[in-house]
């Protein structure tokens, strides 16, 4: 399998298709691609027997699918894990190091780092890591972009793209935080939040409130 392939298989995850049914829109803002582009791996990801395409309504991963996505997502989180926690990486500069550490990892090594790190449930970005046997806690799948003006709500975890980290980075949204809802500006304009420890606002760009989810 390509890699290409690999990344719209843990993308497509890690928005919820194992659940429910994901749209091209989703997935061309969470890889930062055309739609056009979406359109033509959905057709190869079915063609596999790895997705289900239904029109207007979306894509979602086939068990084939799901199993093949768990094994990639797991690999690749516990080597994000181990980068942050162990070699003091920055969440921003973990990704690509790990996608190419994902596809040299055997079972026994997986299984002996997942051992080493004492079992982390959840990456450094808050996704959640299945163990060896496919189980793990799912994730929320509600985007900050599709929360209502005043609601609180807790970060629960960010898409893993490298630009998102490092912008998050740069405006400290953290795991964790407890914000506020403020206000969706229109015409795709930014999500402005306030930070309940702090009452500090901040405003989120629209691509970004799409990758980032809440509880």
């Amino acid at each position: 399998m390509t890699p290409m392939k690999e990344d719209y298989l843990k993308i497509i995850f890690e928005l919820g298709g194992t659940k429910k049914k994901v749209s091209n829109k989703q997935i061309a803002l969470s890889l930062d691609i055309a739609a056009g582009s979406v359109t033509e791996m959905v057709g190869k990801l079915v063609q596999d027997g790895l997705a289900k395409h239904t029109p207007y309504a979306g894509i979602s991963l086939t068990p084939e699918g799901i199993r093949y996505a768990e094994t990639l997502v797991r690999k690749h989180r516990i080597w994000e894990d181990f980068l942050v926690d162990k070699l003091d990486y920055d969440l921003p500069d973990v990704h690509s190091e790990a996608e190419v550490l994902e596809h040299v990892t055997s079972e026994r090594l997986v299984d002996s780092l997942e051992s080493y790190l004492g079992h982390p449930t959840h990456c450094p970005h808050g996704g959640a890591i299945p163990d060896k046997d496919g189980h793990y806690t799912e994730d929320s799948h509600t985007a900050l972009a599709d929360t209502e003006d005043g609601s609180v709500v807790s970060i629960e975890r960010f898409i893993d793209n490298h630009d998102l980290l490092v912008y998050l980075h740069d405006i400290a949204l953290k795991i964790g935080q407890a914000v506020k809802v403020v206000k969706h500006d229109p015409f795709e304009g930014p999500v402005t939040i306030e930070v309940q420890a702090t009452g500090q606002q901040i405003p989120v760009s629209y691509k970004a409130a799409h990758n980032i989810f809440v509880s």
